[in-house]
């Protein structure tokens, strides 16, 4: 669950005031944590840049290296939850670190108002959707259904709730939308003149407004997403994946472990890794999805309905803006941009994408 980063992603110095308040550890902290967790004196501590929202850092002490992530958005009960399943995980073979425990046998530590959790370090590296080869990304989605299969088995032995018989997704109305756009739009002109920024939002903003208008009517039918579900990682994406020699050596970032339809986790996982520079790409997708069915045969009918239901949700979904607007956190301006670009591009070609999605198995 713990996030950590290839040696060559490492930070080599901060210079936003912001940032460096946020990825800094006071002494005194550092100090407690050394106390709590048994460990030898750090040598040196580096912050990791990839992680998104959670805060990580690789720390080298006497004893060996670690990684260490200082968790805000995960309520304790549920972190608590999600870590314990990873020593069950590892013990059937799947490529995770479990957490260690603190001297007093916690798998997390509190200190000064902040949680953390500490794992060895795992080496390897990123790497994005497209520069896996043909082979790597078919054996990516064979991961993927591997590790859907080992959280059913492990379920039970880590006391995570029975998953329900039926699970629902909202499907957001337009009209919702639209309300959400101009709400944020009203946000970024109180801004006046703004940034770079507020000036690619507003535009998107429009953009999207007439998006919305114009495929209403392709909004998805029902709550009921189609297909199995089971417990799921929730976010297994490149920033989460660590390769090392050719082979996924490490699953990092368990935070949004949960119970999920399985083709809804497939086609998430394939735009994050393979809708890049404003397009898919479909050779790797269609490979990604091979693989996955190689070992879980979900139903063409089944990844339709999925690949739909994504959709629509990037197309009224403004959560990047909501962090940057309502919470004044940047951390993932860069996001919006990049997935505004998919969108447009997505949304011309709705049927070649699903084809390629849901191709015959």
């Amino acid at each position: 669950m713990c996030v950590h980063m290839a040696d060559s992603r490492i930070v080599a110095s901060v210079t936003d005031a912001n940032v460096a308040d946020r990825t800094r550890i006071p002494a005194d902290d550092l100090a407690e944590l050394i106390r709590a967790y048994d460990i030898d004196e750090v040598l040196d501590r580096q912050h990791l840049a990839d992680g998104l929202m959670n805060v990580n850092w690789q720390l080298d002490t006497r004893g060996g290296r670690f990684a260490l992530k200082r968790v805000t958005d995960v309520p304790l009960d549920r972190l608590r939850r999600n870590l314990a399943v990873l020593p069950v995980l590892a013990s059937y073979g799947v490529p995770v670190r479990a957490p260690l425990p603190t001297v007093h046998g916690d798998v997390i530590a509190e200190v000064r108002g902040g949680v953390y959790c500490l794992v060895p370090w795992s080496a390897g590296e990123h790497v994005r959707g497209t520069d896996l080869s043909q082979a790597q990304t078919s054996e990516l989605g064979a991961h993927l259904a591997g590790l859907h299969t080992a959280l059913g088995r492990a379920s039970g032995e880590a006391g995570m709730p029975a998953v329900p018989t039926s699970v629902t997704a909202e499907v957001t109305e337009a009209g919702r939308a639209l309300e959400k756009a101009d709400r944020l739009a009203a946000a970024v002109s109180a801004r006046g003149a703004g940034d770079a920024f507020d000036r690619a939002a507003g535009m998107a903003l429009e953009e999207r407004k007439i998006l919305l208008d114009k495929h209403a009517h392709l909004r998805p039918e029902g709550n009921a997403p189609a297909g199995p579900h089971g417990w799921t990682h929730g976010d297994f994406q490149y920033r989460n994946l660590l390769w090392a020699d050719g082979k996924l050596v490490a699953v990092l970032d368990w935070d949004r472990l949960g119970v999920r339809p399985y083709a809804e986790e497939v086609v998430r996982t394939a735009q994050v890794q393979f809708g890049v520079e404003g397009v898919f790409d479909l050779e790797r997708v269609s490979a990604f999805v091979a693989g996955y069915r190689s070992v879980i045969p979900l139903e063409s009918a089944d990844l339709g309905d999925a690949v739909r239901r994504l959709w629509w949700k990037r197309m009224t979904d403004f959560w990047q803006l909501e962090f940057h607007y309502d919470r004044g956190d940047h951390s993932c301006d860069e996001l919006f941009l990049a997935d505004e670009a998919l969108l447009h591009w997505w949304t011309e070609r709705l049927d070649v994408v699903e084809q390629a999605f849901a191709g015959s198995a």
